[in-house]
């Protein structure tokens, strides 16, 4: 979970203007493998399973 609040974090204090389109293209399909990943973590803590 800290992984995703430093990513979340680092993304909040940067001038998206000054990143290069790809960078911030990746840096959001990384945000969200990493929010996935803590979703199926809960999931599997909590007993949650999908039909």
């Amino acid at each position: 979970m800290g992984e995703l609040s430093a990513a979340i974090d680092h993304l909040a204090i940067e001038e998206v203007s000054e990143i290069p389109r790809m960078q911030v293209a990746e840096q959001l399909l990384e945000l969200h493998w990493q929010m996935a990943r803590l979703q199926a973590q809960i999931a599997r803590r909590t007993g949650v399973r999908l039909p």
